[in-house]
């Protein structure tokens, strides 16, 4: 794999060369500035060998380099091994930016210039490295060129996957509700319409679902809407007569995906919104031909508000998960010690052991199980060559999450399946209390995520530990694990958390070459009391799954982080019990009991 990465770069340098290009920038975006994307759009996976969901390949004639962020600094070192490849750690102090690291490279270049291409970069990020370079040198930006069409030879197709009808049982509003909603906030921007490019934002408005992409049950469209009507933009093989049928009683006609700049071109309002950080910079420029209401799109902050019958979708999904989650932790450490199990096996499992649950579709990101050394990979996805087998000594930690139609969840457990060391208890026991922490926080409405960090954080940072990755994150309604547009992390996130929100607690420590910790639950925001000072609100556990006991230093925890531990614990209990047989059971009631 090593020499066909090679190759490809010398691929890529011809048609460079060809076209005056000294350097190419491949993000890790498709046209609706997806974080995970079909495989059409999986560009700088293909050129660089690196499979993270994050990061960016930058290629000059001369040289190449990744940059990446600290989920993936392990993985993607391993991975750029044996190529040409430099990894530049992203918030590493000395790691240069990438608009730095081209004025370097390209200093004795004149008239340089660096191709991005306008599709799959969105406006902002072309916008900003335009004006990053030319500080650079006046290094110069073309956008209208994606050289994968021609290296690119057995690059797969769009998906034709058809979409389907979430129903309203499940979705709890009507698209043409939410198309009502969406045009009363477009009218408070003073925008007459706007372009929907997420995908899954297409996906909720329309109360619509596909399989375009691993994990993800979206698919690939636009939504372009106006004052009176609104047009689908897909392909025309992912639609049935059932869904045009829908769709028209909605309010809603379809187009041809390709179409799409057309359909801006033959706009029939005054002005529209367009998110910068959504909409690619080629259809920026083609909207731009009347005036354009630059502005955040509103349909993520309401797409991540719950309404009542998603949250009670939420409790079925998670009590569900919950129920194979038990299963299979009774399974694990016997089949542990009896030999044969691999990372991969028991990943095999516990997919196996959802899937036997109701309204089970798929997982909702690929199982995280990384068993010593490896669970400090913080994004460590095994394969047939990393994969280890599992030994009765030591941690494995088990992140994962599965896709039921009327819920997503997402759980990280980090399990011992046998003797571990003062260490790891101790580095156990400071990831469980800033969870806990994070779980009993009471905050005033308006609050944003990185308000709430330091919680998850203060007891590490006391000892000079730390982890760079976020805190938490929003989880869709049947839709992407990860979404927005609120984040509980220490850059600043101004999006206020709301009641009905969901979002992750995800606190880790990872000691490289050792082991990793990380303890998550899937959070939703409710109110917790209103007084002169305002209204506050309160964290409510959705996942059901027990906590690990066994490595806690009961010394190192506050009398409040045993009471909240032994509290959820009851509340696990109560919630699965009935629906366990007896042996299960009494398991859990082990594995719940005070402490």
């Amino acid at each position: 794999m090593k020499e066909e990465i090679n190759q490809r770069l010398r691929n890529l340098r011809e048609v460079m060369r060809r076209e005056h290009l000294d350097a190419f920038i491949f993000p890790s975006t498709d046209p609706h500035n997806s974080e995970y994307v079909p495989d059409r759009w999986k560009g700088r996976e293909w050129v660089s060998g690196f499979n993270g969901s994050a990061g960016t390949a930058v290629v000059t004639m001369h040289s190449a380099a990744l940059w990446t962020d600290s989920r993936y600094f392990l993985a993607a070192a391993d991975q750029l091994s044996g190529t040409e490849y430099q990894l530049m750690k992203l918030k590493v102090k000395g790691t240069p930016t990438i608009a730095q690291w081209l004025g370097q490279e390209l200093k004795d270049v004149d008239g340089a210039v660096v191709g991005m291409d306008g599709m799959v970069n969105n406006c902002s990020s072309v916008e900003a490295m335009i004006a990053d370079l030319r500080n650079e040198g006046g290094i110069t930006v073309r956008h209208n060129f994606d050289p994968l069409t021609v290296v690119w030879r057995d690059r797969p197709a769009i998906p034709d996957h058809r979409v389907e009808i979430q129903p309203l049982e499940y979705a709890g509003e009507r698209a043409a509700d939410k198309l009502a909603r969406i045009r009363k906030a477009l009218r408070a921007l003073h925008a007459d319409g706007m372009l929907v490019s997420a995908l899954d934002d297409v996906a909720w408005t329309l109360n619509l679902r596909g399989t375009d992409v691993h994990c993800n049950p979206v698919f690939v469209a636009y939504l372009l809407i106006d004052t009176t009507h609104a047009t689908l933009y897909i392909n025309k093989e992912k639609i049935t007569d059932e869904v045009r049928d829908y769709l028209a009683g909605e309010g809603v006609g379809v187009a041809p995906y390709a179409d799409v700049a057309k359909g801006l071109k033959q706009y029939p309002e005054y002005n529209i919104l367009l998110d910068p950080n959504e909409t690619c910079y080629s259809l920026y420029r083609v909207a731009s031909c009347r005036p354009v209401v630059s502005h955040v799109s509103p349909v993520p902050a309401m797409k991540a508000v719950k309404n009542e019958t998603e949250i009670a979708g939420y409790h079925r999904a998670m009590l569900r998960d919950g129920i194979a989650l038990v299963k299979f932790l009774r399974w694990l450490k016997p089949a542990v010690e009896a030999g044969g199990q691999t990372e991969m096996s028991i990943d095999r499992k516990l997919t196996a052991l959802r899937a036997d649950q109701p309204l089970f579709r798929d997982i909702s990101f690929d199982t995280i199980a990384g068993y010593g050394a490896h669970g400090a990979i913080v994004h460590y996805e095994a394969t047939p060559e990393t994969d280890i087998p599992l030994e009765p000594r030591g941690f494995l930690l088990l992140d994962s999450g599965a896709q039921y139609q009327d819920g997503t969840t997402d759980i990280t457990r980090t399990i011992p399946l046998g003797p571990i060391t003062d260490e790891e208890r101790h580095v156990y026991t400071l990831v469980l209390k800033g969870h806990i922490q994070l779980e009993l926080c009471k905050f005033p409405e308006g609050a944003s995520g990185t308000q709430l960090d330091i919680l998850a954080r203060e007891a590490m940072w006391r000892e000079g530990l730390n982890y760079l990755h976020g805190t938490g994150h929003g989880v869709g309604s049947y839709l992407n694990v990860h979404e927005g547009p609120h984040q509980i992390r220490m850059e600043y996130m101004p999006s206020p958390l709301v009641d009905g929100m969901t979002v992750t607690d995800e606190p880790g420590l990872y000691l490289a070459g050792k082991f990793g910790v990380r303890i998550e639950n899937t959070l939703l925001i409710r109110p917790y009391k209103t007084t002169d000072f305002g209204t506050f609100l309160q964290f409510e556990p959705l996942t059901l799954c027990p906590i690990d006991t066994e490595p806690i230093i009961l010394d190192e925890l506050a009398p409040e982080e045993i009471a909240w531990l032994n509290s959820y614990h009851k509340y696990v209990y109560e919630k699965l019990a009935p629906h366990l047989d007896d042996e299960e059971k009494e398991w859990l009631k082990e594995k719940t009991k005070e402490i």
